[in-house]
């Protein structure tokens, strides 16, 4: 199938020794003007009817090859996760969950895939994570211990940024939801969303989930639900 790429400015803080900036731009920006240490959003326009397509997917410019640009993958536009005045990034959630699972890794615990969304049905709303976990070597379910999987959502909120530890402190954000999932369910979820007209040869597990039919397809397959003991910062 043929694709045009294009490529949409994004937005972006560019931070110096005396100033913050942030700049937008909303137009197709061609590969031969884009600028180094700009981020940019990928567009792609296709022949069976996609026109401009926002991919989502925020790059940053770090050099050139030749003339070609080169770029580094920073983040997934608009997959935060957000109650309050909180803004949590995919790369943030990353980096925390990558923290969490060394916990498990000793324990023979391996975590496959993951999810996350913010909970506002209730109040104060919090975050819940979708972990899918087997055992290494094998598609079985780990024996869940409590203990462990309360110090990993500890962990994660640990790791996040100083307004959703002033903000958890202040108890306008609950304790961090873990629901683990058995194997097999975040398979049903790329069903879910090829159904829907995704293309399986590019589907990735969504970060963060915004589909509340996405969402109650998780929780169809929980099989264990841990709080964050963490009651303040």
């Amino acid at each position: 199938m043929s694709r045009e790429f294009e490529l949409r400015g994004a937005s972006a803080t560019e931070s110096s020794e005396s100033t913050n900036e942030t700049t937008t731009v909303n137009k197709p920006v061609d590969l031969a003007n884009v600028k180094i240490g700009r981020y940019y959003e990928v567009v792609v326009t296709t022949l069976a009817g996609l026109y401009r397509y926002r991919v989502g997917d925020i790059l940053k410019v770090t050099g050139f090859y030749n003339k070609s640009p080169q770029f580094q993958f920073v983040e997934r536009q608009n997959v935060v996760l957000s109650i309050d005045l909180d803004k949590t990034t995919e790369v943030d959630l990353s980096k925390a969950i990558t923290k969490a699972k060394l916990v498990l890794e000793p324990l023979g615990i391996m975590l496959t895939t993951y999810s996350s969304y913010a909970d506002t049905s209730l109040t104060p709303g919090r975050y819940v994570l979708f972990w899918e976990l087997k055992m290494k070597g094998s598609n079985d379910l780990p024996k869940l211990d409590a203990k462990i999987m309360e110090e990993c959502c500890g962990i994660v909120e640990e790791s996040f940024d100083f307004t959703y530890k002033s903000l958890r402190k202040g108890g306008v954000i609950s304790a961090l939801e873990l629901r683990v999932v058995k194997h097999g369910t975040f398979d049903e979820l790329m069903d879910f969303y090829v159904s829907k007209g995704a293309s399986i040869s590019q589907y990735k597990p969504p970060c963060c989930l915004k589909s509340e039919e996405a969402v109650k397809l998780l929780n169809l397959g929980m099989v264990g639900t841990f709080f964050s003991p963490k009651t303040m910062f």
